[in-house]
């Protein structure tokens, strides 16, 4: 499932492409069909996301919402159109470009009032300009549940997902299993500061990078990393190697359902 800064650079490109002008709507799948109708030739107005939720603001205050899921994408083109391939539940054409989606959990779309209820139970998008982090610490700060699953709980922490919340983990040397009321609010705060600009990082790199300078192939003479999801990472995906950091051999288990991973030395319990 792509991650929070993925969902933000999404949104900044359909408001390059799309915002301020007459968008074709529609649903060559069906699924969305009525839906497309009320939206169909008016005008985007904005988009934004908030955590791994994209929104698609029209003129008449109504939106669409879109939550990928684990096999939902967007595929991008510039025009002319052409026939639709497999099942694409929402087409977008604007005056230059064109959109498809496929594979969505959520496509649909909202009033102000349904808006207003998924920004409610979701917290805090560390991308976010009128993001407030207290709301999360007072939720984190309360909880007996370990700080590794508060993170990727998106109601406590919006766009944080598995890459994101084991890296800060890692950089602040925090155990996953720590409880949430065990933390310091200083090492909050500095956790919250240090997601803004790893997931800013993100958004501007189209990738997840979380190695320091002095931790970077070129530094240490090592390898780069080889994976599909792209970036330097300390321990995401990297069980049995050496940590970058001290050598310990790096662990991995399943945590609520997630794969998760530390190194026991600098992560200590």
């Amino acid at each position: 499932m792509p991650e929070g800064h993925a969902l933000h650079r999404l949104a900044r490109l359909h408001q390059r492409r799309y915002a301020g002008h007459p968008v074709a709507v529609s649903s060559p799948q069906g699924r969305f069909a009525a839906d497309a109708s009320l939206v169909d030739g008016r005008v985007l107005r904005r988009a934004e996301a908030h955590g791994k939720h994209l929104l698609h603001v029209y003129e008449t205050d109504l939106v669409v919402h879109v939550h990928l899921g684990l096999y939902g994408s967007f595929a991008e083109h510039e025009l002319p159109t052409t026939a639709p391939v497999g099942q694409v539940r929402m087409r977008l054409v604007g005056p230059t470009h064109w959109t498809d989606l496929r594979g969505p959990t959520r496509c649909e779309v909202l009033t102000a009032a349904g808006v207003e209820a998924l920004h409610a139970r979701l917290g805090p998008d560390p991308l976010r300009r009128d993001a407030d982090p207290d709301p999360a610490w007072s939720r984190v700060s309360r909880s007996r549940t370990s700080i590794g699953v508060l993170l990727m709980d998106q109601s406590v922490l919006a766009g944080v997902g598995n890459i994101y919340r084991a890296e800060v983990l890692f950089r602040h040397g925090v155990h996953p299993l720590l409880p949430g009321k065990s933390l310091d609010r200083a090492c909050w705060d500095d956790m919250w500061a240090d997601l803004v600009v790893l997931m800013r990082t993100g958004v501007r790199r189209g990738r997840i990078d979380t190695v320091r300078d002095e931790h970077l192939p070129r530094a240490m003479g090592r390898a780069p990393r080889r994976d599909r999801h792209g970036g330097e990472v300390y321990v995401y995906r990297r069980t049995g190697l050496p940590c970058l950091v001290c050598g310990t051999e790096v662990r991995g288990e399943v945590l609520a359902g997630r794969n998760n991973y530390w190194c026991p030395t600098c992560q200590p319990e």
